[in-house]
């Protein structure tokens, strides 16, 4: 049988009968295609939308401190998931196992549980992006919340719903090959913004226009966006088990975070080198094609509306195949129901699938119904991944502090005990400065996985939680209850 990260990759994996978070098979995953896959999934809509997401809450001062916040606290969970690939070879699909393997099933199904919502909800502002950008062609399409662009979006969604139906081979060089093609637009960007750039622009309002607010609230504004555009930083950690050298995972995970932290700082902050902060943030996204439309003319904007449709299609298959495997891997290590780790003919679990997009063409529906915007949705995405990396965080810290794999007087686990507790900061930086609107709609979206959790544990006729684990679930039920007044009260919305 055949899971569906055999089927991105192309390799094929025996099931193991022992522990749901290990795999055994062929590894084929050299280091150039372990760096394409971290890239290509770091490398989706959200670059394309940059310069205005930026600008709409930061000026060119906010963003450069916005950034180097950024680059420290995300290298540090780089640097986590290279040690933790060192230190604990024998977990893979790490989002999962790392959160199960330091405080047990129920919070590592939540980690899981909060990985699959962020992939599913991120395609759902894939989809909506990519109609966003039609329509700077065609109006009907508007922001890309339209009656047409949501059937459009939904023609798309189950197309390729079909598609991954019938198998993915190969689909790791595939991902190579258009991450190349996504990156060279990116790259062309670069080199024209840098002759367009003008420094009195740049330092035009550099600290923000007064009423972004003081520095300080400029920069927690940018935390969110930042790390939307970072979300795959794990992604050859995930496919750990097919890597061909153990030691690649780590090192494509480094690389692929430096070339993507180059590209993002240079296509924000070139931007304010173009168009003035207030332009840019009333800009329509994709706004990188405004940016370039101002510099160059109109063949900008087509050019990279051209490499936004390339890479979200890679991206949406990607991580159509990811939030998948997500579901699948839990559901195989019983800690959600069996009927999610159900495979087809094809090798591909079809009932994961259907859960997944199902979700997908109702969040569609009700961006239509709400009016939710492209940044509603990758903010609530992301606040949705911050929990599952702070699981990470934490557990990378546990292990340094308790000496696991580490040779008596080893040097590296001083380093290693400094990154994760640097990298569990951050996280919690970060769930302070996504604040308590997206806090209570993320407790709105976990609550719901707690009946899946359920059903698998009366499927074993096992108790279902521990004491700590029925304090966590009261904490959320709470949460949840309280995002559902408000949402129903009109105080909370997208």
């Amino acid at each position: 049988m055949k899971n569906l990260a055999d089927q991105l990759t192309g390799t094929s994996v025996a099931p193991s009968n022992q522990t749901p978070t290990t795999s055994t098979g062929p590894k084929q995953l050299k280091l150039g295609l372990l760096t394409s896959l971290v890239v290509g999934s770091m490398i989706g809509s959200g670059i394309f939308s940059l310069p205005q997401n930026m600008a709409s809450g930061a000026g060119a001062g906010a963003v450069l401190i916005g950034w180097l916040i950024t680059g420290v606290g995300m290298l540090m969970l780089a640097f986590v998931y290279q040690a933790l690939t060192t230190r604990k070879p024998d977990l893979d699909n790490g989002i999962y196992a790392y959160a199960r393997a330091s405080a047990g099933e129920f919070v590592g199904f939540n980690s899981a549980w909060g990985y699959w919502v962020s992939a599913w909800l991120g395609n759902v502002g894939y989809l909506v992006i990519v109609f966003g950008t039609l329509g700077y062609f065609f109006p009907i399409f508007g922001d890309g919340n339209t009656r047409a662009a949501v059937l459009g979006a939904s023609i798309v969604l189950w197309a390729m719903h079909f598609v991954i139906l019938r198998g993915v081979r190969g689909a790791a060089v595939l991902n190579a090959i258009t991450t190349v093609a996504k990156v060279i637009p990116l790259l062309l960007f670069i080199l024209l913004a840098l002759v367009a750039f003008r420094s009195h622009v740049f330092a035009q309002d550099f600290w923000g226009d007064p009423k972004l607010g003081n520095v300080f609230t400029q920069v927690k504004s940018t935390m969110l966006i930042t790390v939307w555009v970072f979300i795959g930083i794990e992604g050859a950690n995930v496919f750990s088990a097919r890597a061909q050298h153990r030691e690649d995972v780590g090192h494509a995970t480094v690389f692929g975070f430096g070339i993507v932290l180059l590209l993002l700082m240079a296509v924000s902050l070139l931007s304010l080198g173009i168009v003035p902060q207030g332009e840019l943030a009333a800009m329509k996204n994709p706004s990188m094609a405004g940016v370039l439309d101002k510099a160059v003319g109109t063949w900008g904007a087509v050019l990279i509306s051209i490499g936004l449709l390339v890479s979200v299609g890679g991206a949406l298959l990607a991580w159509t195949l990811l939030a998948a495997e997500t579901l699948f891997t839990p559901a195989t290590g019983r800690v959600m129901p069996k009927f999610l780790s159900r495979e087809n003919g094809h090798g591909v679990p079809a009932n994961a699938l259907w859960v997944t997009n199902g979700l997908v063409q109702l969040f569609l529906i009700i961006t239509l119904v709400s009016n939710a915007t492209y940044q509603a949705l990758i903010s609530l995405a992301t606040s949705m991944i911050l929990i599952p990396y702070l699981f990470s965080a934490v557990y990378a810290t546990r292990v340094a502090i308790a000496g696991e794999n580490y040779a008596a007087g080893d040097p590296a686990r001083g380093r290693d005990m400094l990154i994760g507790a640097l990298a569990t900061v951050y996280c919690c930086w970060l769930l302070y400065a996504a604040g308590p609107k997206y806090l209570l709609l993320s407790a709105l979206l976990y609550a719901p996985g707690v009946v899946l959790y359920g059903w698998a544990k009366r499927e074993q006729r096992v108790r279902l939680f521990r004491p700590f684990e029925a304090a966590i679930l009261a904490a959320l039920v709470v949460l949840a209850a309280i995002a559902a007044w408000l949402l129903s009260s009109g105080a909370l919305g997208l």
